[in-house]
């Protein structure tokens, strides 16, 4: 596909050891050359090669900056286009004034996330690869990575692939039936592949949906809220978690009065710590904020560690903190371990309801192994890997594989009632194309365009 020719910043804006602009297009290597002095023109070097020289500013003969651009070639490139990459100094100043004499080339501003764009609608990486890049981008653990590497070789797409091939012959075998309802056999045959392939289908999209609920929580994080009572160690086990004093930790309840949010790596289970207003009546006015908003966090968290302070007897504070959390996972730490202990052991586990109870002491640094054991064996059967597995991540992914599993479950249950074969074709069908929306097969140009406006610009 011909498409004009775009320019961005591909590195992040601040100060920094090197900067870069990225062109890509029929006009990339012609535009940068307009700039660029060096020992010979760009449009004369070899493909993916890199070469040292000047940015000059054509109307005023000024140097700008002092560079080194590599020129790569279509089609072995990421956008399949020509593409030229110019870097330049870390800051500022220095990349927007190159940037600026780029865009002066009759070359355009890049929309976000139309690099990658242009490499799905080129061909070069269907649209679940293409999403995988934002992923890999964002990822906050090594297993994280790992997912969005797999999706971005094709673990997932080729699994896709596999099973819409699979769906095919069953159609084909559909057709077949219907184009010669003649031969006797033609249906009894038809149903056995239905049969036989639908439930193969089906089975490896139950296998694909079952790593769904770890490979959401490895792209997203698990939404984790701290919560207890005024003064019972809450930012002090945020601090510990996070290896850092970002909480003001002090003697005085109800220190903390707002929100405070940070990213943990736990075991390889990215957990976005919410560390919140100790819960308790109050007559002050921005301590009461805060404890509306921790008990609207608690509404819609997917695990709650709960602190109690083990060097006092439970309080119907404590009792009512339980009776919050409801049915939500939930570890207890029974805090100040190492303190004399007044509360009791028995009720706290009554309490939990099954949930795991610890002790621990942000002091001594009691339980918080144990309590990284809890959080990995809570939502993860085994320790996370990712090895050879290809985990769906993504919300949107995770919905239509859930609708392909509806759709081929109905036209299993058609078959099995001995409905004629032209009708379970439309099931068939229907599970055909929503696999290919996973892959960018079968998806509108909105939906396109709406994810990749998603993207960071220069990407």
């Amino acid at each position: 596909m011909d498409y004009d020719t775009i320019a961005a910043i591909s590195t992040p804006i601040g100060e920094g050891a090197i900067s870069m602009v990225r062109l890509s297009g029929p006009e990339a290597v012609f535009a940068a050359d307009q700039l660029f002095r060096g020992g010979k023109s760009l449009k004369e070097v070899d493909s993916h090669t890199i070469h040292y020289g000047k940015i000059v500013d054509p109307d005023t003969g000024n140097t700008i900056e002092e560079v080194m651009v590599s020129v790569m070639r279509k089609p072995k490139t990421f956008t399949r286009e020509d593409v030229v990459e110019i870097n330049c100094h870390g800051g500022l100043t220095s990349v927007n004034r190159v940037l600026e004499l780029v865009l002066d080339q009759h070359v355009r501003l890049a929309e976000p996330g139309e690099f990658t764009k242009r490499a799905f609608l080129n061909g070069r990486i269907d649209l679940s690869q293409a999403e995988a890049v934002m992923d890999l981008i964002r990822a906050k653990t090594d297993q994280a990575m790992n997912v969005a590497m797999g999706q971005m070789e094709g673990k997932l797409s080729t699994l896709i692939r596999s099973l819409r091939g699979q769906l095919l012959e069953i159609l084909a075998a559909v057709e077949v039936n219907i184009d010669y309802p003649e031969y006797d056999d033609a249906e009894v045959m038809t149903n056995t592949i239905l049969h036989e392939k639908g439930s193969e289908v089906r089975r490896q999209l139950d296998r694909i949906l079952s790593t769904a609920r770890q490979g959401k929580i490895l792209r997203e994080g698990l939404s984790t809220v701290i919560v207890g009572r005024p003064n019972v160690g809450k930012s002090s086990l945020l601090n510990q978690l996070v290896h850092e004093s970002k909480a003001i930790v002090t003697n005085v309840p109800g220190t903390t009065r707002d929100v405070i949010e940070e990213y943990v790596n736990v075991r390889g289970v990215p957990l976005k710590l919410i560390d919140t207003a100790g819960i308790r009546d109050t007559d002050d006015i921005v301590e009461k904020i805060g404890v509306s908003r921790s008990k609207e966090l608690l509404r819609s968290a997917e695990l709650v560690l709960l602190l109690i302070n083990g060097n006092e007897a439970l309080t119907e504070e404590d009792r009512g903190l339980f009776q919050l959390i409801g049915k939500t996972p939930a570890i207890i730490l029974v805090n100040k371990a190492d303190l004399p202990q007044k509360a009791s052991f028995d009720e706290i586990k009554q309490l939990a309801g099954g949930n795991p109870v610890l002790q621990t002491s942000m002091i001594d640094e009691k339980g918080l192994e144990e309590l990284e054991k809890a959080i990995a064996s809570l939502f993860f059967s085994h320790d996370v890997t990712t090895n050879g597995e290809a985990y769906v991540s993504n919300t949107r992914h995770i919905a239509l594989l859930k609708q392909a599993r509806s759709a081929i479950n109905d036209a299993l249950d058609a078959a099995e009632q001995g409905l004629p074969v032209d009708m379970t074709q439309i099931d068939i069908k229907r599970t055909w194309d929503v696999l290919g929306e996973i892959v960018g097969d079968t998806v509108s140009d909105s939906l396109i365009n709406e994810l990749f406006s998603k993207f960071c610009l220069g990407k």
